[in-house]
């Protein structure tokens, strides 16, 4: 009976000691959740600066909840008395959330990072992801070796062996940071640039470049992921360089109808003088002894050169054009669809939108001009034409019945 009271005793006092120590960690969760976490918020929030609101992530703080009522069992086992394999699992516990917690941190670190300028140029997402796989592969390592009960540090040492299967299972991780490092050191790629790779299908901005990935977001919208390994086994083109300069290219061509092209007369010398733009340019090249004769042996004049004279002058006068990068108006060979005079300049505006707009208004400009130097625009036969053609024939064909 003796022996059965202290048996009763002992159990009493065992479930208390397990019950306290139970209570301990449920109180240690909550103070850690529910006031060291808000506390740390609302100090945070309090503060001037935003670096401190991006490191008090709730999500921080959660992690930390769970490490603390572990670590009050850690510190309770000799009161206990905790059989070896429970507090196996509870250290495995403890460095699985560590793990956890220290991947949050560099999360965290890369958000800081972000709010400066330089993290455009010099992103460094890629790395520090590179670093989580790392911390999460050794990491969870130990704690299945914690958890069993043996060394983690015999693994370690056992690396060397397994270097070629590491190889070979971290393959694309090694690849992405070696790629990686090739596009931070080269300059080539920043977050923002809008670059074209057709093979992905990308064409538009960067908004992330993680090490897996680069991510491009179309300028429909639809977003593009490409292997950042493989970014650079091929081309690509990046725009950085036009915006960087502040002129963006314009380069069409003005088909010209071949029969149109003629000499100018005395009429149309005198009608084209009056064109402001062009009344400087003739002069200076009736000054020079152009003739206006009809004379074929003599210099002369052609509504096609001064067409191309106009085109030079009006953009060299037009406020949207820059002049001191490549300003080129020229006619290229000749074939089927005509005789192309190329307009080469550059806008002093890159924005898509606007650079659009003053494109179409030099050709709406020049285009309706094309009439005013009795030139016309080279167009395929439509259906209409066609048809207006038909008409004339059979109108020809019974008047001559008549």
């Amino acid at each position: 009976m003796q022996l059965s009271i202290q048996t009763i005793k002992q159990f009493f006092i065992d479930t208390s000691e397990y019950s306290l120590t139970l209570l301990a960690a449920v109180i240690s969760y909550f103070v850690v959740k529910k006031i060291v976490m808000k506390l740390a918020l609302s100090l945070c929030a309090r503060t001037k600066n935003n670096f401190d609101n991006l490191l008090a992530d709730p999500k921080l703080f959660r992690q930390l909840s769970l490490i603390a009522p572990a670590l009050v069992i850690v510190y309770a086992k000799d009161i206990i008395n905790m059989p070896d394999e429970a507090m196996q699992i509870v250290s495995a516990f403890i460095a699985v959330n560590i793990t956890l917690f220290l991947i949050r941190i560099f999360t965290l670190i890369n958000n800081v990072y972000n709010t400066f300028a330089i993290s455009s140029r010099r992103p460094i997402k890629g790395y520090l992801q590179l670093l989580q796989v790392i911390i999460a592969f050794l990491g969870f390592i130990a704690s299945a070796y914690i958890a069993l009960g043996k060394s983690p540090f015999g693994f370690l040492g056992g690396l060397g062996a397994m270097t070629a299967v590491l190889m070979f299972v971290f393959r694309d991780t090694i690849l992405s940071f070696i790629a990686g490092m090739q596009i931070m050191f080269n300059d080539l790629i920043h977050k923002g640039d809008w670059i074209e790779v057709p093979r992905f299908g990308a064409d538009g901005d960067v908004i992330d470049i993680a090490l897996y990935t680069v991510t491009v977001q179309n300028f429909d919208k639809t977003i593009v992921s490409i292997p950042t390994s493989q970014l650079l086994d091929g081309s690509f083109k990046n725009w950085r360089g036009m915006q960087e300069a502040g002129g963006r290219r314009i380069m069409r061509s003005i088909f010209l109808d071949q029969s149109t092209i003629r000499f100018l007369n005395k009429d149309d010398i005198q009608r084209l003088s009056e064109i402001e733009l062009l009344k400087p340019y003739i002069e200076s090249k009736l000054t020079e002894g152009v003739d206006t004769d009809g004379n074929i042996n003599k210099r002369k004049l052609t509504n096609i050169g001064t067409f191309r004279a106009y085109i030079a002058l009006y953009l060299k006068n037009h406020p949207k054009i820059r002049q001191d990068l490549t300003f080129l108006i020229r006619q290229l060979q000749s074939g089927p669809d005509g005789l192309p005079m190329q307009i080469y300049v550059f806008t002093n505006d890159t924005n898509w939108i606007t650079y659009e707009g003053i494109q179409s208004d030099i050709f709406d400009h020049l285009l309706s001009s094309v009439s005013e130097f009795d030139l016309k625009i080279f167009q395929n036969p439509s259906g209409s034409d066609i048809a207006k053609l038909s008409t004339a024939v059979q109108r020809s064909e019974n008047s001559s019945d008549i």
